[in-house]
């Protein structure tokens, strides 16, 4: 044991050696692992990319579907606008790439869009930020885990009625999974996520392979797409609600940003690379698939995925490439709601420290992970889930503007930081809450890419809002204020319970010249001598009381108490209705509006502690009752004198 003296105060610090015990949850989750091990639970960048990319790199495998799903109201000819629009995405991905890699190194203490629009925007867009963020991570477990299943039920078209309940079963088991810690949920993904690029790869590759030497052809037996009534013309609304929707290839681009402290130093150098590794995967692929499903002739539907009509047009019907293909894409989709898993626990945490959360949040578990905000985001995801019944199409409207909300607020942030950077010095200095700001000779080219970025990703999540609002849209829409405001009001209630418990201008709270106790008493024996010994520690001003319902009980009482009561007086509070609880408040309140000042009242209870956990159900929990009853009342205090019976 240390001992330092500091202003005349001996302050003794011990290491604990007790360690948590062995349970069902060592066995579930893993051993528990000391607060030292932290360090030793970061991840380099090629498990980086399998815990913070597969949920970008997983859209590639609807991100198409969702283009010609819209195109396909104006007939299949449209479908040729599908290349020049997943061109125009890939585009736009490189901006937002630009935007987050300048964040990685400016931040490097994680948080993304939320700290950006923190610490250059205000705490009004930062609330908003992080109500967008949290609420696509949500939506990233429950439609990355609907459209995994929806590639198997492709392939066995019998499980179609089961989809819902096998997608949440998907999300406790990624839950669990991440339960047992980052570094062990990454290595336990990175085989699937490297299967799914290498099937992936050679999919797209052999396909344009057969397309060049002209083998390729069309897709056999094509699913049935969707009747549309009245074909509509190609307008430019049209092909701007299609860019919108495909733009869902870029949900997850921002997750490592939030999660740069997950990486092994140096980490921001390493979260930056991985960063550029995904944007090339994501954009190389996306751009790959597009042009392909045009080359097939693939059409969106319900019932089969492009993915499925283009392995199984590649590689010539249902042969074990396809099916691995088919399993790989279905494992990269359920992986994709890792990367909301990893996420979600530090936005909240981060928030929670600053207020806008419950500080629950902030607490790790037994594993060194947020393990609240992991189960929180399971069960909110599965809820989703049940109740859009593992819809794809119907979950992608609620999807995407979030997304883009947090882009464009984390790009107006960066090009706003870049305009405060140009008004420094070079050489200059300037600490800011989340990182430290100094002069860039380029700020004004950084300011203009980022408030271009800022400007289209905004359009696009208006573009979302506008066209989606009755598919579902709404929801979000509605959502996100309402988030907002329960941000703004837990923020306030800490601000204020912070301001309440402040010692600035505060002396010192009068010494109690007083002690009034109120012993309660349901029957003479050993617990109740046992609660009479411990208030006569506190005061010599004891009053026993009993609450009579039957006199005869009341009479017994009564004289057994003049044996054994030491002399302390008991008030015996007649209840002819056979009521408990009333009485005794009655008379607690009658005593409290007696009270001095300076004067403060204990109510001692006794308290069996039974030997069996099922026996503490059979005697009243007394002191639970009054604590919640006079919990307001600031000069009253409940306590429990326990007596263990064997």
């Amino acid at each position: 044991m240390d001992i330092d003296e500091y202003n005349g105060t001996a302050v003794m610090r011990r290491t604990v050696g007790e360690r948590p015990r062995r349970s069902w949850r060592s066995w579930l989750i893993g051993r528990p692992l000391p607060t030292a091990d932290a360090p030793h639970q970061t991840i380099g960048k090629l498990i980086g990319l399998a815990v913070f990319s597969s949920d970008a790199m997983s859209s590639v495998a609807y991100a198409t579907q969702e283009i010609l799903i819209i195109l396909a109201v104006a007939g299949t000819a449209a479908f040729s606008y599908s290349i020049p629009l997943a061109v125009a995405i890939v585009v736009l991905l490189a901006i937002v790439i630009f935007s987050y890699e300048q964040t990685i190194h400016a931040y490097p203490s994680g948080g993304g869009s939320y700290i950006v629009a923190r610490d250059n925007l205000g705490e009004l867009p930062a609330q908003i930020a992080a109500a967008a963020l949290l609420t696509d991570y949500i939506l990233t477990v429950a439609v990355s885990v609907s459209s995994g299943v929806a590639q198997v039920v492709s392939a066995y078209p019998a499980l179609f009625p089961w989809r819902v309940w096998v997608s949440v079963a998907l999300v406790f088991f990624v839950m669990l999974v991440n339960l047992r810690g980052v570094r062990e949920s990454g290595i336990t993904f990175a085989i699937p996520t490297y299967f799914f690029l290498v099937m992936m790869y050679m999919t797209v590759g052999w396909g344009v392979i057969r397309w060049l030497t002209g083998s390729l052809g069309t897709v056999v037996n094509p699913p049935e797409m969707e009747i549309v009534q009245t074909l509509q013309a190609v307008t430019p609304f049209l092909i701007l609600k299609a860019f919108a929707s495909g733009t869902s290839a870029l949900t997850g681009v921002e997750a490592i940003s939030n999660g740069i402290p997950a990486f092994k130093e140096p980490k921001s150098r390493n979260a930056g690379i991985t960063l550029i590794w995904m944007a090339s995967i994501l954009g190389s692929l996306l751009l790959l698939i597009t042009i392909l499903a045009h080359q097939i002739q693939a059409l969106p539907s319900e019932s089969e995925t492009i993915i499925s009509q283009l392995a199984r047009t590649v590689f010539e019907e249902r042969g074990i490439l396809y099916l691995l293909t088919i399993a790989a894409t279905m494992v990269i989709l359920v992986m994709a709601a890792n990367t909301a898993f990893a996420d979600f626990p530090r936005l909240s945490a981060i928030a929670a420290t600053d207020g806008f959360l419950p500080r629950q949040f902030t607490y790790r578990g037994s594993r060194l992970v947020y393990s609240r905000g992991i189960v929180a985001l399971a069960f909110i995801a599965s809820a989703l889930i049940i109740i859009f019944r593992a819809s794809v199409t119907r979950l992608i409207p609620l999807y995407a503007i979030g997304v883009f909300v947090s882009f464009t607020l984390s790009q107006a942030g960066m090009a706003h930081r870049w305009w405060k950077s140009g008004h420094l010095k070079p050489g200059e200095e300037k600490v800011e809450r989340g990182s430290t700001l100094r002069y860039d000779p380029a700020w004004k080219y950084k300011m203009v890419i980022n408030g271009f970025g800022a400007s289209v990703t905004a359009v696009i999540a208006l573009v979302f809002g506008a066209t989606k609002f009755s598919d579902g849209a709404w929801i979000v829409v509605f959502l996100i204020p309402l988030q907002v405001f329960i941000f703004s009001s837990i923020h306030h209630h800490y601000r204020s319970v912070a301001d309440r418990l402040s010692l600035e201008h505060f002396g010192a709270y009068p010494r109690i010249s007083r002690h009034r106790v109120i012993l309660l008493v349901g029957g003479v024996h050993r617990g109740s001598l046992a609660a009479l010994r411990y208030a006569r520690t506190l005061s010599d001003d004891i009053t026993a009381v009993y609450v009579s319902i039957d006199p005869n009980e009341a009479a017994k009482l009564q004289k057994k108490w003049e044996i054994w009561g030491e002399g302390v007086r008991l008030v015996i509070l007649d209840s002819p209705y056979r009521l408990f609880l009333e009485p005794l408040l009655e008379y607690i309140e009658e005593i409290d509006e007696q009270r001095q000042a300076n004067e403060i009242i204990t109510v001692v209870v006794p308290q069996f502690v039974p030997k069996h956990w099922w026996a503490k159900f059979l005697h009243a929990r007394t002191a639970d009752t009054l604590r919640k009853v006079l919990l307001n009342r600031t000069e009253i205090v409940i306590t429990e004198v326990p007596y263990e019976v064997h």
